[in-house]
């Protein structure tokens, strides 16, 4: 029977940490999912020996005892393996086997997905594998889904496929970007009669060439031309939420940033709750003059003391 080594399939040190042995298999869980990979027996083989792994190194108890088993197991590869299992002056596995429980009667759950390996050292030993007649509850999925800022900012229904399962989901409007959210009993079942594990959704909101999304505030920029910077007037705006007519001052300077309260992003979970939105007027100078529009472009200059060109260069 082949040694284990849980930290090297997970890519952590020994050293690591409960937040760094989590991340590192929800990475590699995601990784190897058989929805991301169907068919693929290689994949299917690593997302179980993933799962093992961190069945072992997240629980106190049971990464304990693995340790003191490495330690031990080193000794023994490094003394050329000298002896048998618990032969005198030998490896002595019977100190490690499991005998149903560890540490007062810790239940470890039912093993049958896991190696022999981890069945030898945590559990009940039958037939090779580690059984327990005790409740657990099964692990959870994990899924990514892809929005719009638009999406993001109405919400309502969508649909993801997990695992060969349809489900319907409502979105409430203001997700963020790397927002997850859970949906119980929609992960893998229960064992012994133990609950579903949950569905874990991540949420990847797409970047908009519109808009900049600070937080529930919004930042876009409004073309304004030159004459209604000058002489004032209205404008329209569209915004996530609809158009919204806007008055402009009279001598709007260029880059006149206005804020728009409660015309941001939704706060999500908080209905009727929204952010800011900030517009900045970008003036537009007009193209293609013609030769009547120039020369009334000349006078202004020179009612105003400006110098130009009598004739254009």
């Amino acid at each position: 029977m082949d040694y284990k080594d849980y930290y090297k399939i997970l890519g952590v040190e020994k050293t690591a940490t409960k937040d760094q042995i989590k991340k590192a298999y929800r990475k590699l869980a995601r990784q190897y999912h058989p929805d991301v990979n169907p068919n693929d027996p290689e994949a299917e083989r690593k997302f179980k020996e993933v799962n093992e792994a961190n069945e072992v190194l997240s629980d106190d108890e049971k990464r304990q005892k693995y340790d003191q088993l490495g330690a031990d197991w080193q000794r023994y590869q490094q003394g050329g393996g000298r002896g048998g299992f618990g032969e005198a002056g030998g490896f002595d596995w019977s100190q490690y086997a499991g005998q149903g429980s560890f540490g007062g009667g810790a239940d470890f759950g039912d093993a049958g997905d896991f190696s022999d390996f981890f069945g030898s050292l945590f559990g009940n030993m039958a037939g090779g594998r580690a059984r327990s007649s005790r409740p657990a509850a099964g692990h959870d999925y994990q899924a990514d889904m892809e929005l719009t800022l638009e999406e993001a900012y109405h919400g309502g229904p969508r649909t993801v496929n997990v695992n060969g399962k349809s489900l319907r989901l409502t979105i409430k409007p203001g997700v963020e970007d790397g927002q997850t959210i859970r949906l119980r009993d929609q992960g893998a079942p229960g064992r012994n009669g133990g609950p579903n594990g949950s569905l874990l959704i991540t949420f990847r909101i797409r970047p908009d060439a519109r808009y900049v999304r600070t937080g529930h505030d919004l930042t876009m920029d409004v073309p304004v031309s030159l004459f209604k910077a000058l002489l004032g007037g209205e404008q329209v705006v569209e915004t996530l939420g609809g158009p919204v007519k806007i008055k402009l001052r009279p001598e709007t300077a260029n880059n006149t940033r206005l804020r728009l309260r409660g015309k941001g992003f939704p706060v999500y979970g908080q209905a009727g709750q929204y952010g800011d939105l900030y517009l900045r007027l970008q003036v537009e100078l007009p193209q293609h003059l013609t030769e009547q529009e120039k020369e009334l472009v000349r006078q202004l200059a020179q009612l105003r003391g400006e110098t130009v060109s009598a004739q254009p260069a």
